[in-house]
């Protein structure tokens, strides 16, 4: 299998409204290093899993969705509570509709997963497959 990575980062705030969470269902702030992974089991005929410009790209356009926002005030995210595997759940499946609606989802590439790395001690990751 090959793997393809590509790094950003995302901000936001939000409150985790369950009594599970303790100081967590306040409001806070959350600082993610997103790390999403593009896993194939060939390559395409210029050796690829996929441009690293391009998934770059898509990955910038799912986190702008969400980046510097509360997001207990986003619309699509309401009665959720978003915890850090939640909003990993919810990049990856973005991220599918977005190659998908550009038809950049090809028949090698098998899954996607998001790693949201919280602080150096603590991440969650979700990972869908595709075809």
């Amino acid at each position: 299998m090959y793997e393809v990575k590509v790094r950003s980062h995302l901000f936001i705030a939000h409150s985790l409204k369950h009594q599970s969470f303790g100081k967590a269902a306040n409001l806070h702030g959350a600082t993610y290093v997103v790390d999403l992974i593009i896993v194939a089991d060939s390559l395409e005929d210029n050796n690829v899993v996929i441009d690293i410009e391009i998934a770059s790209d898509v990955l910038k356009k799912c986190l702008d969705k969400y980046n510097f926002k509360n997001l207990d005030d986003v619309d699509e995210l309401s009665g959720e509570i978003t915890t850090t595997e939640f909003i990993a759940r919810t990049l990856v499946q973005d991220f599918i509709s977005s190659l998908d609606n550009s038809n950049l989802i090809k028949p090698h590439i098998k899954s996607i997963k998001a790693i949201l790395n919280e602080s150096h001690i603590a991440s969650a990751s979700y990972e869908q497959k595709v075809n």
